[in-house]
Formats: structure tokens, C-alpha cells, sequence
């Protein structure tokens, strides 16, 4: 008698299901207990989020972000690393587009500006996760620590640099000067105008489209080349690959290189797309939440993208729903998103047992 598999899909889309609705379940308690009507609360949350057409846009403007964040957590957490610095890579890969939009706004269409701004976003991300990755390689150090000390040193260094080198002149608030027109990302509305259709005013910009080729990129990365097969035979067992002659150490770095590049990207979307000048604190908590958006899509850039959109329509809803029903608060908002967190990470296992043998059956050899 052997044991008979369990069906991929219970596990990738099934117990995830099970767990959100077991959040929102709780969540409508909270509603409830303030007093208000749930039912009445969601169809806001809902309709603020995919109601109308400025709606979704806004959704998925914020997507754009946590699948940045949610891939860069997903490419190491795949090679048995834990990076909490997306934060600070991607505050840091802000900065490598600002100071490129800057130097060549003046002088440059934005068919050149905007790949090199992308790739300034990647290589000063990923400088910024360079650090802990050798530290990590070679010294030992533990990436979890050191990844989250980076977030503050990155803060601190960019509180720095507004302050006293890149403010604009006359300006009080730490901020640079707008950049020309040719350099900022063109907005979906605006490239769907000329057709005749009307997608609503959001602040959704092309950056969405890097997103998702990026979520291509890493499933074929990790799936389908001899880089990802050994990123995952580091990330399942290191004593073993380093026994089958894997050079762990250049694998964390790279990795971690890859990842903190990938975070990096947001400043594409915020500085680029949407703010059009350095600013602090356009990261907003995003690099935190994306460690959320990975575990609740199983580190598969698919479940990312899903879970990145159910956390878009959060921000999003919450607002309206706020706005609304005034008693509910953003803090409320707050409380329902960390329900979803909860439910979707540590008490993940809560009930897979039991669903799990719901699909298993003794199978006669």
C-alpha cells in the first residue's frame, strides 16, 4: 500500500483560497464589531478596486510594485535566502533612476533615457544587495540581519543626499527638480487614447508591462536554465550541492544580485512613472509587503502576480472603502491586510493537513 499524491493545485491554489477567505472571514468579525455592516464594507472595498475603470488602474499601479518586490523575495527565498532589504534596494534603485533622469533629461530623448534609467534601477539595486551577499558568502553573516540594517542605511543615505546635494534650490521640502517631459514613463491611459479607449485616469504606466515581463524572465530563469537548476539544488540541500562541485558562494551572490536588482525596479515605476522627481520615502513599505506577496503566491511568479493584484485591490479598496465609511479607518484597512498576512503565512499550515487528506488515498502497489 502506498500514499497517493497530492494534486499540485490543492497546494499552489486551493489551501491559499482557503486561507484568504479564512482572513476575510475574520476580517468581517472586526467590521462587524465596530459596527458596521461587512457585507456592505466589501462591496466598497470591492467596487473601489475593480468597480471602475480609475479603479483598476490604481490596482494595478500598486501590483506593479509588490511583483517587483514579490519576485525579488521569491529569487533568493528559491536559493534558501531571506531578503528583508527590498525596501532599502529598492529605495536605492530609485535613486540610480532619479540621477540618470536628471543628468540626461536635458539632452536625451526618452527612447534612450528610459533603458538606461531601467538598468540603473537594476545595477544600483543591486549594488545596494551586493554588500550583504558577501558578507553573507564569505563572512558568514547572516543575510536576514544584514539586509534589514541595509533598509536604514539606505534611508539614512538618502535623507542625506535629498538634504544636502540633490534638493532643488528654493525648494523646502527634500525633493529634486521635476524632470523634463521626455523623461518620464508614458502613462496606459495616454498610449490608449489615440485608439479610442478609455481606461481611466491612473497613475498605471508603462512599468507595469516591465513587471510582468520580469515575472516571465525569473520563471525562466529558475525553471528552465542550468543557473536556476543550481540556484534550486543550492536553495533544497547547500551541503549536497556543494558536494555535486556548485560553488555555493557564487550562487548566493549572484542570486542576491539578481534579487536586489529586481527590487530596484520600483523606483522605475514611483520615480519614473508616477512622482517624475527624487523624493524620500516613495518606497512606502512595498519591499515589506512583498516578502507577503511572495509567500502567498508560493514563490512561483504566476501565484506573484495574483497575490500582488489581491494586495493592489487591498490599497486600493481600503482607501475607498475608507473614505465611505468613515468609522472604518485606514488603520482598519491596516488590520485587514495583516489578517490576510497571517492567515496566508504563519498559519499557513493551519488546516493543510486536514485538506491535504481530503485528496489521499491508499493506492494498492
Amino acid at each position: 500500500m502506498s500514499q497517493a499524491k497530492v494534486p499540485v493545485w490543492v497546494n499552489v491554489g486551493l489551501i491559499p483560497l482557503i486561507n484568504i477567505l479564512l482572513a476575510f472571514v475574520v476580517s468581517a468579525l472586526v467590521i462587524l464589531a465596530i459596527g458596521e455592516n461587512p457585507i456592505e464594507a466589501a462591496g466598497y472595498l470591492v467596487y473601489g478596486a475593480f468597480g471602475y475603470d480609475e479603479g483598476i488602474g490604481y490596482t494595478l499601479y500598486y501590483a506593479t510594485n509588490l511583483i517587483f518586490t514579490g519576485l525579488a523575495v521569491s529569487v533568493a527565498f528559491k536559493a534558501g535566502l531571506f531578503n528583508i532589504g527590498g525596501e532599502g534596494q529598492a529605495y536605492i534603485g530609485g535613486l540610480g533612476v532619479g540621477l540618470l533622469c536628471l543628468w540626461l533629461d536635458a539632452s536625451m530623448p526618452f527612447w534612450v533615457i528610459a533603458p538606461l534609467a531601467i538598468l540603473g534601477a537594476f545595477i544600483f539595486g543591486a549594488a545596494w544587495a551586493y554588500i550583504p551577499a558577501y558578507l553573507q558568502a564569505k563572512r558568514g553573516s547572516h543575510i536576514v540581519i544584514t539586509t534589514i540594517m541595509f533598509n536604514f542605511i539606505a534611508s539614512s543615505l538618502m535623507v542625506y543626499l535629498m538634504v544636502n546635494w540633490l534638493k532643488e534650490e528654493g525648494r523646502m521640502s527634500p525633493a529634486s527638480r521635476i524632470f523634463e517631459e521626455n523623461a518620464w514613463m508614458p502613462y496606459l491611459y495616454e498610449l490608449f487614447e489615440p485608439f479610442g479607449i478609455d481606461i481611466g485616469d491612473s497613475p498605471l504606466n508603462l512599468t507595469f508591462l516591465l513587471a510582468l515581463v520580469c515575472c516571465v524572465l525569473v520563471w525562466g530563469l529558475i525553471w528552465h536554465t542550468r543557473w536556476g537548476y543550481q540556484l534550486r539544488t543550492v536553495g533544497t540541500n547547500a551541503t549536497a550541492a556543494e558536494y555535486a562541485g556548485i560553488d555555493n558562494s557564487k550562487v548566493t551572490i549572484w542570486v542576491m544580485l539578481i534579487s536586489g536588482g529586481l527590487a530596484g525596479f520600483v523606483g522605475v515605476n514611483e520615480i519614473m512613472g508616477v512622482n517624475h522627481h527624487l523624493l524620500l520615502n516613495f518606497t512606502a513599505g512595498y519591499g515589506f509587503a512583498g516578502i507577503a506577496v511572495a509567500l502567498m503566491g508560493r514563490n512561483h511568479p504566476i501565484g506573484i502576480v495574483l497575490a500582488a493584484i489581491l494586495f493592489g485591490a487591498l490599497y486600493q479598496g481600503g482607501a475607498e472603502l475608507a473614505f465611505e465609511m468613515p468609522s472604518i479607518t485606514p488603520e482598519i484597512v491596516v488590520v485587514i491586510q495583516g489578517l490576510v498576512i497571517l492567515f496566508s503565512g504563519a498559519l499557513e499550515n493551519m488546516l493543510k493537513g486536514k485538506i491535504e487528506a481530503l485528496f489521499t488515498r491508499p493506492v494498492t502497489a
